[in-house]
């Protein structure tokens, strides 16, 4: 079952601030995609509020976030990150659905 861990950032309301989250985020994916077991590590900016970020961290199951914690990239994301936040971040974690087969559902 695919782990999927949804973190949501709001900068604060300095354009320095969104920019560098944003530079940020794409230097991260682009770290992290390397990670053993991790099946993609997406990033996107709010199309109406700049300020706005999600991360969405697709892993082989829940242990391969592991590799992800182990890697020494990890250790400079939160510092740098979390003084540029009007707020803390909102992690969320989940299971995927499988989709695979067709369902009935209901009436």
């Amino acid at each position: 079952m695919v782990y999927t861990i949804t973190v949501h950032l709001y900068a604060k309301d300095d354009p320095v601030a969104v920019e560098k989250i944003k530079l940020k985020l794409i230097e991260a994916s682009r770290v992290y995609r390397q990670d053993k077991e991790t099946i993609d590590w997406f990033v996107m900016q709010d199309v109406k509020d700049p300020r706005a970020f999600t991360i969405v961290e697709r892993y082989e199951n829940e242990g391969s976030q592991k590799y992800h914690l182990e890697n020494p990239y990890w250790k400079t994301f939160d510092p740098y990150v979390i003084p540029l936040l009007e707020r803390p971040m909102d992690l969320r974690r989940a299971e995927e659905l499988d989709t695979s087969q067709d369902v009935i559902v209901p009436q």
